[in-house]
């Protein structure tokens, strides 16, 4: 059974998914997982490979999703990022982005907002 948290997360990563589709995104891989960290969504844009954050809250929490993102979790996501690259050989230019979902459950509505080469 998923906690109230991981649902509202899992939705966040859906819209951040489609919301990244409609503006020109080619999603490589989602949920990357290392025991030092994560990487929710790995898209690319051209020649840029962007590792997308996705901060998720919902309508009734007066917090701003960006305001999740801390030193601690900028250094666990740097570490997943390099072994990404590392492992799958890739070697583009990159970049680390936050998608802040906002989910209102009673209209059963999200508004996404991407903020753009973070660190």
């Amino acid at each position: 059974m998923k906690t109230d948290k991981r649902r509202i997360g899992d939705i966040g990563e859906n819209v951040a998914c489609v919301f990244l589709e409609k503006h020109g995104f080619k999603i490589l891989d989602r949920n990357y997982l290392r025991k030092w960290g994560e990487l929710d969504i790995i898209a690319q844009k051209g020649n840029v490979v962007h590792f997308v954050e996705v901060k998720s809250v919902s309508h009734v929490t007066n917090i701003r999703a960006e305001e999740n993102m801390h030193p601690g979790k900028l250094k666990r996501l740097h570490r997943a990022i390099q072994t990404y690259l590392m492992e799958k050989k890739i070697d583009l230019d990159w970049q680390l982005d936050l998608v802040a979902v906002k989910i209102d459950e009673t209209t059963r509505t999200a508004k996404a907002e991407i903020l753009e080469n973070i660190i």
